[in-house]
């Protein structure tokens, strides 16, 4: 097996690896406490409500480009080494590659959806680099299986 994560993409693993990512999301959003936390938790029921499924589309459609996004960091951890760890431990960096997929992507947005990201963007870095552990693990965790 190849050590690209693009293996993640095959068809017999992608549906676990989505449920896996959004499961990331949905915990991440849950955790989140005080007046921010308030406003994502608002924002993430907005797009729940106006798009039921929303984060599973989104995190599905823009699995390949996050993926991208990764794949530099992937190829340059050490064999043995804990991939949340190192993700964490270059948090402004793997932040700004994952944030500028999303940024893309909001520009083609609804408005509502886009309206929504607007509003959380100014702290977007802050919220993906609280993520790194959880996703570096869980994408060590697919790339495993």
């Amino acid at each position: 097996m190849t050590n690209s994560l693009n293996t993640l993409l095959e068809p017999t693993r992608r549906p676990a690896v989505v449920t896996a990512l959004a499961g990331v999301i949905d915990s991440e959003v849950d955790g989140k406490t005080g007046i921010s936390g308030t406003a994502i938790k608002a924002a993430y029921k907005s797009v729940q409500k106006v798009r039921p499924g929303a984060v599973d589309t989104a995190t599905d459609q823009l699995l390949p480009e996050f993926l991208d996004a990764l794949q530099p960091f992937w190829d340059s951890k050490d064999a043995g080494a804990d991939f949340g760890e190192y993700l964490t431990a270059r948090g402004d960096q793997v932040s700004d590659a994952l944030l500028a997929v999303t940024d893309r992507r909001t520009e083609d947005a609804n408005a509502a959806l886009a309206k929504a990201y607007s509003s959380l963007r100014g702290k977007a870095q802050d919220h993906v680099r609280e993520s790194l552990p959880a996703l570096g693990s869980t994408i060590q965790q697919q790339m495993s299986n």
